[in-house]
């Protein structure tokens, strides 16, 4: 019995594949986007770290790491179902540009433009 050829494709309706060429830009990009994000609460910590006088102070340190670490969480999802999300809203925050996305199809940089430019108007 064949299977229609729907069943062939990605196993989500309406989500692309992803080939091992761009999985590997893909890849590379997320991680140059969170690394670069993961400087700075490195930076701010050591600042914040540097100007600890009292307790409360260590405990607004406390604070910042598990906000962030929360959101960053939140934010670097790699399931490929969830990919073109992802990179529209580091595209969106200046985490990364379109030059690092270079060589993803133009249907995939279409999703991604198109959800940063959702979230640009969202927040204006």
């Amino acid at each position: 019995m064949s299977r229609p050829s729907s069943e062939n494709a990605y196993p989500y309706p309406n989500q692309p594949t992803w080939p091992r060429s761009e999985k590997a830009i893909a890849r590379t990009a997320f991680d140059a986007a969170l690394g670069r994000e993961l400087h700075e609460v490195i930076q701010e910590a050591k600042r914040m770290a540097n100007q600890i006088r009292q307790s409360s102070d260590l405990w607004d340190l406390e604070h910042y790491l598990t906000q962030r670490r929360k959101e960053i969480d939140r934010k670097y999802d790699y399931r490929y179902s969830q990919l073109t999300d992802v990179l529209g809203r580091l595209l969106y925050e200046n985490r990364l540009s379109e030059e690092e996305l270079r060589g993803l199809r133009e249907d995939k940089m279409e999703s991604i433009r198109s959800f940063a430019k959702f979230l640009r108007e969202s927040a204006a």
